[in-house]
């Protein structure tokens, strides 16, 4: 095994052979790569580990996101090809992840920042390397949606889907233990769905409503105001230290983000240190049904993430909720939840700045302020 894999922590270990009881030794290759390690430094969970709003248990990577994809493809296809479409479906990934959608205005589908994916296998010689070496032409590796075990359209269950519930269940949201994984994990198999595609199905009824009734619990979080009002905050410092010359967009895309913290703490512009670090010491997130003044208040909506899984049956697999009482209320609930549309806000001001002249006029104004 490389430094990757021996580095990881034991539950990551353990939860990994669940996925994959065989990791493929060729994988190890793929991950050993500069692409790769800069997502190793970036955190699965959108920023939220750098706010005492949360309480994570230990650092995910996105890199560790993308090995569990690729492992979860693997066991259940034995396909290099797709199998290497998910541990690249994030490898254009920038720092802070989702929280660069929101700087783009895209928080509810979060799909702003893909386009660079084929563009970074194409320049990678490492990576080219070894897909000339395997006989793979990136073409077929460069988009995961064209494999729907990697991927497919919300509320179908796919790898990718699989993988983030399970671990964010373990490391952001604790409502999974091992056992408990690999107990409903053991329980899938791949079966054609309502449009003859294959998908991922449980085979038992009581072990999907054991996964819906687990997950359930992890799909408000996924749309609290404290996700969003973290995400948007980062967002909008992103934003403020481009606008201000401090930070360049394709910065987003190749530093750590260890290092574009350091550039929020260090920055010249005290304003935006400052910010961040109120930022940082802030553990609460208010709401409010109007606009608060002199405070960090935002109106955002999150994307809507949750599955509705099939299950076999007799009469062939059928959507969980078709089938279950409990599972659809689960279901509608969350559906029916708000996931924004008022204010939500930090108890400390922060007016970002939305364009050149924004951090032109700042810096003026702490010129006057310091002579």
């Amino acid at each position: 095994m490389n430094n990757y894999y021996n580095n990881l922590n034991n539950e990551v270990k353990e939860y990994f052979n669940i996925l994959s009881p065989e990791f493929p030794e060729w994988l190890l290759e793929y991950i050993d790569t500069p692409e790769m390690e800069r997502i190793n430094k970036i955190s699965n969970y959108c920023g939220t580990d750098y706010s005492k709003c949360f309480n994570i248990r230990y650092w995910y990577s996105n890199l560790d996101h993308s090995v569990g994809v690729a492992l979860i493809i693997w066991n259940f296809t034995h396909d290099k090809k797709q199998t290497l479409a998910g541990l690249f479906h994030d490898i254009a990934s920038p720092v802070f992840r989702h929280c660069i959608d929101f700087m783009n205005g895209d928080t509810e589908k979060q799909e702003s920042t893909e386009e660079r994916t084929t563009e970074i296998i194409k320049n990678s010689k490492e990576i080219m390397a070894l897909l000339n070496r395997d006989g793979i032409k990136p073409e077929e590796v460069d988009d995961y949606k064209m494999y729907p075990i990697a991927d497919n359209s919300t509320p179908k269950v796919s790898a990718d889907r699989f993988e983030y519930t399970f671990s964010a269940g373990l490391s952001f949201f604790r409502v999974f233990e091992l056992d408990k994984i690999r107990k409903i994990y053991n329980n899938v198999t791949v079966s054609k769905n309502e449009e003859g595609i294959d998908e991922l199905v449980f085979k038992d009824k009581e072990i999907c409503e054991e996964y819906i009734n687990t997950i359930s619990n992890l799909w408000p979080e996924w749309v609290s105001d404290k996700d969003r009002t973290v995400m948007q905050f980062l967002a909008d410092m992103c934003k403020s230290m481009n606008n201000a010359g401090y930070l360049t967009i394709n910065d987003l895309y190749t530093l750590s983000e260890k290092e574009i913290i350091d550039k929020f703490i260090n920055c010249k512009d005290t304003y935006l240190s400052d910010s961040f670090k109120n930022f940082q010491n802030a553990d609460i997130v208010h709401s409010s049904n109007t606009k608060v003044d002199n405070r960090y208040c935002i109106n955002v909506k999150a994307k809507t993430r949750y599955v509705n899984p099939l299950v076999l049956t007799e009469n062939g697999p059928m959507r969980i909720n078709k089938i279950s009482e409990n599972a659809n209320n689960q279901i509608n609930e969350y559906l029916e939840l708000p996931k924004g549309g008022y204010y939500t806000y930090f108890d400390f001001d922060f007016k970002p700045y939305e364009n050149t002249r924004d951090a032109k006029s700042r810096e003026a104004d702490r010129y006057v302020e310091e002579s």
